[in-house]
């Protein structure tokens, strides 16, 4: 069982948490429920079995940081083929896919427990992190039984990697706006067109590619899902260099691609159902949490713990980081309201910039002589812009969650 200490003084129900330890010792929630003038506990602290895993983790952690180095943001920051091997190895890729599809069968919450220990350390997991998430999840829902035979093991063995192709120049958050063709040519479909901010493209083995088969009724309802192999001709990739120097962001270019029908995924025109489902993945991780608590942990060594403006500001984020994990571990043990990802997403990402503003402040001109911590901090713009920025998610939250009226939409300019 996973929970907290909290405490009901009398029968008003004024509750307060008397314990919550540490950011890593906040786990899931689960309730023993008694009269209001009675004790109430919510044990936070993890099953010796999660326990025993995270200590695992935790390990497995270190020595690829020891091995390929601490890696800021390592969920995308931090390529490595042969230690997302050595996940596969111990059966950390799939862990919650189903038996039958060669997974492991196991509860969310576990994958959770390994996700933070990796991410918190700075393990490099990119290889292997949209394959985990998203793409063996899409595929075993919506995939043919030859796709699931033919794509499915190679990502579970950590050999072969994935990139999403879903941002265009003209189409970021706004799926229903993505213009790349599909036309279907006999056995084939015809891609043409241009996607950018594709993470991984130039290294990975395929793109999972969401792109338009019809330009009638309503824009969302004309997006298919196609896997592409990168290696295919007419295929023009350029790697993106940011403004920190890192280079895991694409531009791919398709020029008349022929690619098996085949590889349709799902129904085609149903795209952005399919799509949405992986959003929620997406956004809704312990990665928009925990992202860059390497720098964090760096800062909070030299830390001034004796000013009372600085400690201040470690309980506030402390603080953030508990909430965010408590959305995220309400999301894995089944909890969360529907629409949860989008607050995980916005909430988790804005307290990353939190975290990056403290490093700043704390490490001062210090950070600037070393490569990885100015590129760390300099990173933390990103985190509210990828994956969706923060004005769309609150949106959703008010739309979707809520119930809130849509927000105006501006009205096309008419000729005069």
């Amino acid at each position: 069982m996973v929970g907290a200490i909290w405490q009901v003084d009398g029968p008003r129900n004024a509750g307060r948490v008397a314990a919550l330890g540490s950011a890593s010792n906040l786990d899931a929630m689960t309730s023993n429920h008694q009269a209001p003038e009675a004790s109430v506990t919510l044990d936070f602290a993890l099953s010796p079995e999660l326990a025993d895993l995270r200590e695992r983790a935790t390990k497995v952690a270190a020595e690829g940081v020891a091995e390929y180095g601490v890696h800021h943001d390592c969920w995308i920051n931090g390529f490595s083929r042969e230690f997302s091997q050595r996940l596969a190895a111990e059966g950390w890729i799939g862990m919650t896919w189903p038996v039958e599809h060669g997974g492991g069968g196991r509860p969310e919450i576990e994958r959770l427990v390994v996700a933070e220990a990796m991410i918190s350390a700075g393990a490099p997991i990119a290889a292997s992190w949209f394959v985990d998430r998203q793409m063996g999840p899409t595929m075993f829902r919506f995939g043919t039984p030859d796709q699931q035979q033919r794509f499915l093991p190679g990502m579970l063995r950590g050999d072969e990697t994935w990139s999403i192709g879903m941002s265009e120049p003209d189409a970021g958050s706004d799926l229903a706006s993505v213009a790349t063709s599909l036309v279907r040519d006999g056995d084939v479909y015809v891609v043409n067109g241009q996607k950018i901010w594709t993470s991984f493209a130039s290294d990975a083995d395929y793109v999972y590619l969401i792109a338009r088969t019809s330009r009638e009724g309503p824009p969302h309802q004309g997006l298919s899902e196609l896997i592409v192999p990168l290696n295919l001709p007419g295929i023009d990739i350029r790697p993106v260099t940011d403004m920190i120097g890192n280079r895991h962001f694409c531009e791919v270019f398709f020029n008349n691609v022929r690619v098996p029908a085949a590889n349709l995924v799902g129904v085609e025109g149903g795209a952005f159902a399919q799509t949405m489902g992986q959003l929620e993945h997406e956004r809704g991780g312990i990665d928009r949490v925990v992202s860059n608590r390497p720098l964090f942990d760096i800062a909070m060594a030299h830390a001034d713990l004796n000013d009372p403006l600085v400690r201040q500001e470690i309980a506030a984020i402390e603080t953030g980081y508990r909430i965010g994990r408590l959305l995220v571990y309400r999301a894995a043990v089944g909890q969360a309201p529907a629409g949860s990802a989008a607050m995980t997403k916005c909430i988790g990402t804005e307290h990353e910039q939190r975290v990056a503003d403290f490093a700043a402040r704390v490490l001062g001109p210090h950070a600037m002589a070393s490569d990885d911590l100015w590129r760390a901090i300099g990173y933390a713009p990103a985190y509210t812009i990828q994956g969706g920025t923060s004005d769309i998610m609150r949106n959703i939250i008010g739309e979707r969650t809520l119930g809130l009226p849509r927000e105006p939409r501006a009205k096309a300019a008419t000729g005069g």
